[in-house]
């Protein structure tokens, strides 16, 4: 149905925090309302241009592409505050009438960005004039120069404004009239319909919807205030004067304008004038310059050449088999055109390598290609794995290959600028993308403006459970506690989140997409400046794909910037390594999985992989690769059937003999997305690009699609002797497998760099766990961690030194690391570089005032000053920590009358006395005592994330010591069977639902010897939940999840005991040996005993341990009569008189 009104001027959550509704909603409004059709004109931008063009399709309604632009009073470039007060711009309303204007109106967003950006995306009439074409324009909204002018009693001003756009939009320009109930307004509606009549200009009626319904109105002036960041209760801030900008119905419009009924009219006619396909589904890939020495200038045939020469220096003689993979590639890759792809792609690879830039073996499916090896894009061999093209390039499934690159996160940047240099500035961007307003962002966001404090707000947030993704309707059914709270007090809150969350909040950068056109961009996609200068495409990487543009992932691996580290401090030590040459049968480093240890392991890291690692023990590379594809939802649940089958604990099958070959690595069990692809290949006879399609349509599960590859399959079977009932059981098998099976050509790739990481940790220990450090320190959790596992590796780091500590980490010897004082927090690079440089030159500091004098004062603030006291960094120097963060304001200034006295007043050493009274004074630090060890110890985990002088627990040492059950020695091997009792701080604490929606929690149990990590399931969590939370000192009961060593310990918690109800809970019987006593037990020393025993009443039995007679075993003899305490007064006595090891409590 033709609807008779349309919507032409209306915003969506991309006009961002002005617009309180998502494209979807906008569009489902829209069908609601029984109308065909809808423009989106956001703030400035075309950031929903290409999700709402699709959303809109979809659904049967014509899309409108459009932008409320903010046109500049005169030029874009003129940026200052106007003196008449404002900041110099109006509004104006655009619509795309076909491919020309729509792309007019990129170049035009674009500019406002990149040339008129004054507080808002300007464009100004110059570029109007230039960029005109297929353009409808709108006068706008009260904002706009006409309305405002005519507003303010200027109506020959706003009728020459109107001529002029009547002029540049010729035969397209409208007046805008719109009636939310303001009284401006309704006088511009008059003055419109004047200015109409005697122009000569059609009218045209809108209701600039910011969100679908009016009861929205609230949530939608909730995310203004988030915008212009202002409390809901400021009488003084932006708000929209009344609730009726929402998506009105026809009848609703037909009624406020039925005395303008050519309004209505009109925009069912520029609807109907509009006619727009956007050019999606073709590619647009920029060309290869290939050097023009070379001896052919086409494409396909100079990746010929490359690839052969390639192959001839990764394989020597190239085998018949080896050549046939090559000319199969590159057949495929011609009759594609993905030639320049390729080519592209080999020669930013091979540019950062030259530049000795640390790039990954491969990524994804792209290491399933024998051509991307040959030109060096990757560093696996897909022979040698058994991996196939087509996984990764389908001549039956046409669409751009996907080779995302990993780089060193430290130097992506520079392969960036190459591929700018390489094809212009102007052909090359990075890709935005949107944050989004998530459960626990939106109910801080809501709550702040609603004026809630920070602590109520934090309550609500912290009720949300530490699920990825959750959305609020699953919190509120998981978490009593929000429950409870959303039905109390913040039942509007709450209301008011649901109706935000998931909108669009901020635009930012992708962390690794590349666009790069074959040409100017603006002629592709829009382009957007962000407030840090930094320049993006308009759409998403999803959007970009879609218009054929060539975009790329360069990931910044932290791992690589380790191992390149690494290797460089293993260079120090006269030692040359080819980290790309290892062997790959080491057992050592095989060993060092097998015993869970690795934390700093790429991939390898997580407790539960840990876990799992213990017991597959594996042996090779394959076992590797294995992990890494099961380690993840859904395959995860096979993961001990195949350790079983590996471990020969249960019988490996398969379900086919023709089977075995493919599953014969993996123990029988399909683990990897190539196997199902050739499953499909040897059982039913297709094709490996037929496998790859029934593959991707298994795991969409297209049930159509699905039938029919199943009656082919059973066909296909059925031709190779396999009966209707195997074939069908096959099928069902490896459509199960088939949506979760992994890429197996990503998992061997990362396998490679997980046994890199693996093999430096292994043989040297110090230069892996500085390098980790050092790649982490902006990270504080990260390098708590770390330091932790170099306390279980025998590694020693240094407490920070002014002295002695640079930048970074480093090993002084194999078994000590030197902090890096980046890692303090507050002190940055620049603080830390003029402190270095300054100590190098002229030698070490010796007081504060000292440090002071000799530093940069504008990168040496007092903050970073605070830190370094606080941290201990500057315990070398003169005086107490105290004394030092007392005198910092005094150091500061004294530094400064120093460096002044230095460039203006240089003293003559033979000058006279009162030249010489001239010289600043040297202060003296204040007589204070020391921070008490409580202060000290919170200000360095402030700072540093930890503690490194000292511990808290310490306080407890004795009962930790008395009730703990076991050490952290690295060789105490502890059963699964052993009870365990353990003490200790509680850090890390999260809290989780099970499948069950019961919640429970996770935590690590920081002690003196060493950290365990512990689960404390749904039924602990009931009876101790209370307890479990961040800094509480307790002792935990429980047994570990595996047989393990007890350096690398998970434990699954039964009961937890505060430590003050330790003695109380645990003591049973106060042991005291006499056996083997170097001296013989006298009547009156037992007497001497009980009456002390008599002064520390209790429920503890106290038992003896007597010589016996020709026998070595003790005898045990209960005291009668008596019941003692456990305190530790007592203890302490009794060892005194008769030695610790002799007297303990069970």
């Amino acid at each position: 149905m033709t609807s008779e009104f349309v919507h032409l001027h209306n915003h969506s959550d991309y006009s961002l925090l002005d617009g309180a509704q998502r494209v979807d909603q906008l569009i489902n409004t829209i069908g609601d309302l029984s109308m065909d059709s809808v423009a989106l004109t956001e703030h400035g931008n075309m950031f929903s241009v290409l999700p709402y063009y699709k959303e809109a399709k979809k659904a049967g309604i014509k899309p409108i592409i459009g932008c409320e632009m903010y046109i500049s009073v005169g030029s874009r470039f003129d940026k200052k505050v106007l003196t008449t007060g404002g900041w110099g711009n109006n509004h104006l309303i655009l619509l795309a009438k076909n491919l020309a204007g729509y792309k007019n109106l990129m170049k035009l967003v674009t500019a406002g960005y990149l040339e008129g950006f004054y507080y808002r995306p300007r464009v100004d009439i110059e570029l109007l004039r230039k960029y005109n074409e297929g353009i409808i324009c709108l006068s706008g909204c009260l904002k706009g120069e006409i309305p405002e002018k005519m507003l303010k009693g200027d109506y020959e001003g706003a009728k020459d404004a109107a001529i002029r756009f009547s002029q540049i939009f010729e035969d397209r320009f409208y007046l805008e009239i719109q009636n939310h109930g303001i009284p401006e307004e309704i006088a511009n509606i008059q003055n419109m319909k004047k200015l109409s009549s005697e122009l000569n200009l059609p009218l045209v009626c809108t209701n600039d919807a910011h969100y679908s319904k009016r009861e929205h109105h609230e949530a939608h002036d909730i995310h203004i205030c988030l915008g212009t960041g202002k409390l809901k209760s400021d009488i003084n801030r932006l708000r929209y004067a009344t609730p009726e900008f929402y998506f009105k119905s026809q009848d609703e419009m037909f009624k406020l304008f039925k005395q303008f009924p050519q309004a209505i009219e009109n925009t069912r006619k520029i609807a109907d004038s509009i006619d727009i396909e956007l050019p999606m589904g073709e590619y647009h890939l920029p060309n290869f310059p290939i050097p023009k020495q070379s001896k052919t200038q086409d494409p396909d045939e100079y990746l010929k050449n490359l690839v052969q020469l390639g192959s001839q220096d990764k394989y020597g003689d190239i085998d018949p088999k080896i050549q046939k993979r090559i000319d199969h590639e590159l057949g495929v890759i011609k009759s594609m055109g993905f030639a320049g792809y390729f080519l592209i792609t080999a020669d930013f690879v091979q540019h950062a390598k030259k530049s000795n830039i640390p790039v990954g073996p491969g990524r994804g499916s792209a290491a399933g290609s024998i051509v991307s090896y040959a030109l060096g894009i990757t560093n696996i061999d897909p022979i040698k794995h058994d991996l196939l093209f087509e996984r990764f390039l389908n001549p039956n499934r046409i669409s751009m290959p996907d080779i995302d690159i990993d780089f060193c996160i430290e130097r992506r940047g520079e392969v960036i600028d190459y591929i700018k240099n390489q094809y212009g500035e102007n052909s090359v961007t990075q890709i935005i993308t949107f944050g989004k307003m998530k459960a626990k962002q939106v109910v801080r966001d809501v709550g702040r403006v609603m004026g809630y404090s920070f602590n109520e707000v934090d309550q609500i947030a912290k009720a949300i459970p530490n699920e990825l993704n959750i959305t609020l309707e699953s919190a509120l059914e998981k978490s009593k506690e929000l429950k409870s709270l959303a039905d109390g007090n913040f039942k509007e809150l709450m209301s008011h989140s649901k109706v935000l969350e998931g909108m669009n909040r901020h635009a930012s950068i992708h962390a690794a997409g590349v666009v790069i056109a074959p040409g100017d961009l603006t002629d592709y996609v829009p382009l957007y400046k962000s407030s840090t200068n930094d320049v993006t495409s308009q759409y998403d990487m999803k959007g970009l794909e879609e218009l054929g543009l060539l975009k790329m992932d360069f990931l910044g691996l932290r791992n690589l910037t380790v191992i390149d580290k690494t290797v460089k401090l293993i260079k120090l030590l006269g030692q040359d390594i080819n980290i790309e040459n290892l062997n790959l049968s080491d057992s050592k480093v095989y060993k060092l999985f097998s015993k869970g240890f690795t934390i700093g392991i790429f991939q390898f890291e997580s407790s539960g992989m840990r876990e799992f690692l213990k017991k597959l023990k594996p042996t090779g590379i394959e076992d590797l690769v294995a992990m890494n594809a099961l380690y993840r939802p859904g395959p995860m649940s096979n993961i001990d059937d195949f350790i079983a089958r590996k471990n020969g604990k249960k019988e490996i099958v398969y379900p086919h003999p023709l089977m075995k070959p493919i599953l014969k690595e993996t123990y029988g069990i399909i683990v990897y997305q190539e196997q199902v692809m050739q499953i499909a290949n040897e059982i039913a006879g297709f094709s490996l690009s037929e496998a790859d399609i029934m593959r991707r349509a298994m795991g969409k599960k297209k049930k159509s699609l699905m039938d029919e590859l199943s009656v082919k399959f059973i066909e296909g079977a059925k031709s190779k002797g396999i009966n209707y009932k195997k074939a069908k059981e096959i099928f069902n098998l490896i459509e199960k497998f088939a949506k979760y099976g992994f890429n197996k050509s990503h998992s061997v790739a990362y396998a490679y760099i997980a046994f890199q990481t693996a093999w430096l940790k292994t043989y040297y220990p110090a230069e892996f766990m500085s390098a980790n450090l050092t790649s982490e320190m902006t990270n504080i959790d990260r390098v708590v961690i770390l330091i932790n596992e170099c306390k279980k590796m025998k590694i020693k780091v240094l407490p920070p030194d002014i002295n002695i500590s640079h930048y970074d980490f480093r090993p002084v010897d194999s078994k000590t690391i030197s902090y890096g004082m980046n890692a303090i927090k507050n002190v940055g690079s620049k603080a830390l570089e003029t402190i270095i440089d300054e100590r190098n030159k002229n030698g070490t500091y010796k007081t504060i005032f000292d440090l002071c004098s000799r530093i940069d004062q504008q990168k040496v603030n007092k903050r970073v000053l605070e830190s370094l006291v606080m941290s201990g960094t500057l315990d070398v120097l003169e005086g107490n920590r105290s004394q030092k963060y007392a005198s910092i304001d005094e150091a500061i200034q004294y530094g400064h009358q120093m460096q002044v006295e230095k460039n203006v007043n240089q003293v003559d050493m033979f000058g006279n006395l009162s030249e010489q009274e001239n010289l600043v004074k040297v202060p003296s630090l204040m007589d204070l005592e020391d921070w008490n060890e409580k202060e000290s110890l919170e200000k360095e985990k402030e700072v540093l994330g930890f503690y490194i002088s000292g511990h808290p627990l310490l306080k407890y040492s004795e009962e930790l010591e008395e009730f703990s059950s076991f050490s952290f020695d690295e060789k105490n091997e502890i059963s699964k069977k052993d009870l365990i009792i353990v003490g200790g701080m509680m850090t890390r604490v999260v809290k989780r639902f099970d499948r069950r929606n019961r919640e429970m929690g996770f935590f690590d149990l920081e002690c003196l010897g060493g950290t365990v990590e512990v689960i404390a399931f749904s039924d602990c969590f009931n009876s101790f939940g209370n307890l479990i939370e961040n800094e509480n000192v307790v002792f935990i009961r429980g047994r570990a999840t595996e047989s393990t060593y007890a350096s690398d310990i998970k434990i699954i918690c039964d009961e937890i005991i505060p430590v003050k109800d330790i003695r109380k809970r645990l003591s049973q019987r106060l042991n005291i040996n006499f056996f083997n006593f170097n001296e013989s037990i006298k009547t009156n020393e037992l007497e001497k005993l009980m009456d002390l025993a008599k002064n520390y009443p209790g429920d503890c039995k106290m038992i003896f341990h007597l010589p016996n007679d020709n026998s070595k075993r003790p005898i045990k003899v209960m005291a009668h009569n008596i019941r003692v305490s456990t305190d530790k007064n007592f203890i302490r006595k009794l060892r005194e008189l008769y030695g610790k090891e002799r007297i303990w409590v069970d």
